[in-house]
């Protein structure tokens, strides 16, 4: 018998949107509420509208704005959350955005803290990557949380310093999710995994039970780390996994989709970060999962922008799935006359207050 991959910590219970009070978004409870709506499969008086802008009024930051990967693996705590501050104190949240904290060391973190190296490089900008330590499955060790890992133990803190720094401000997110096989990958290393997947597949039922059970102990540590029930958490949480475009339907099906689904019952509002065309051969199975309530696909480069894609979005909620929509105003507006109000949600900016405010009153009149 094999064992429950979520026996092995003590989750919080399925998150709902935020209502702890936050003085950079006044109108927080009409946004949970229709945060709660949409996520219940309703409607108020149009689809969820996230759009920001700068702040009217903000004081100029009297130091550098906001980091990057290298910066949280590198710079003091109490130093980061003043920077992540700075960058949300000068945003206005119109609609459904809620001013948030977003924390990642970089798409690997997950294979770092479970005993792989952070590989970084001069040429790469901000990118970094996991370096891969798995050689062979019959001498590698369980894939599990390492809780001294240097990386691990310094991101529990970095959650603690910014839960102080934001509380009664902004809410908290999550890291960059990269679990499940995307985990996988990264300690194996993304071209012999492709091998292993057909040259070894019982291996891999191993390792993907075991780093099932990471899911649910990263959850709980960063969750209690940061605070979260107290602080305030972001209205959704975004799973993933990029290695599945390297995968058939059959795979995906017996590795994969049963992971995320399980991921999608511990953490409840669900954004699937859909990446690229290749991972289009799993639109079927995607839009039939349980728990993954709105997909996000993502072009790439030179694809287009999501206007071009409204076939699929039409397909997605024909299949009963919401869909996430980023792009500038006009863009959106051209989407929104195409799709279902009640499985939409758009993502945009303003150059103002003002004309962020004017465009949740165009959504209103034109849903």
């Amino acid at each position: 018998m094999t064992q429950d991959p979520r026996a092995a910590a003590t989750f919080p219970p399925v998150t709902k949107t935020p209502v702890t009070p936050l003085a950079l978004k006044p109108d927080l409870a009409d946004a949970a509420r229709r945060w709660d709506a949409y996520f219940a499969g309703e409607i108020i008086d149009r689809p969820i509208v996230c759009v920001t802008a700068p702040r009217h009024g903000a004081r100029p930051p009297d130091g550098p704005v906001g980091t990057n990967y290298h910066d949280r693996v590198h710079l003091d705590l109490a130093e980061i959350g003043r920077r992540q501050m700075r960058a949300v104190e000068g945003g206005y949240y119109g609609g459904e955005a809620i001013p948030s904290v977003w924390l990642s060391f970089g798409p690997d973190e997950a294979a770092v803290f479970c005993g792989a190296e952070l590989g970084w490089s001069g040429d790469s900008g901000d990118t970094n990557w996991s370096i891969p330590c798995i050689e062979e499955w019959t001498s590698a060790p369980p894939i599990a949380l390492d809780p001294a890992n240097p990386f691990y133990r310094r991101m529990l803190a970095l959650y603690a310093a910014a839960a102080d720094a934001a509380e009664g401000k902004a809410a908290m997110g999550m890291l960059d999710l990269h679990t499940n096989m995307d985990l996988v990958s990264g300690l194996r290393g993304p071209q012999r995994l492709c091998m292993d997947l057909i040259d070894e597949p019982e291996a891999i039922d191993r390792a993907m039970l075991q780093a099932r059970a990471v899911f649910p102990a990263l959850w709980d540590a960063i969750w209690r780390a940061g605070r979260l029930s107290e602080v305030g958490y972001a209205p959704y949480t975004t799973l993933q996994c990029d290695f599945c475009c390297m995968m058939s339907p059959p795979m995906f099906r017996r590795w994969v989709l049963p992971a995320l689904e399980e991921e999608a019952a511990i953490v409840g509002n669900v954004v699937y970060h859909w990446d690229g065309p290749g991972a289009l051969v799993h639109t079927d199975d995607l839009v039939a999962s349980k728990g993954l309530h709105t997909l996000s696909y993502v072009p790439g480069d030179g694809r287009g922008g999501h206007s071009a894609y409204i076939d699929l979005f039409k397909r997605v909620q024909a299949g009963g799935k919401a869909v996430q929509i980023w792009g500038p105003q006009e863009e959106v507006k051209l989407i929104h006359k195409e799709l279902r109000p009640d499985r939409a949600q758009y993502h945009t900016w303003a150059a103002s207050q003002a004309e962020a405010e004017a465009l949740l009153d165009w959504f209103v009149r034109n849903t």
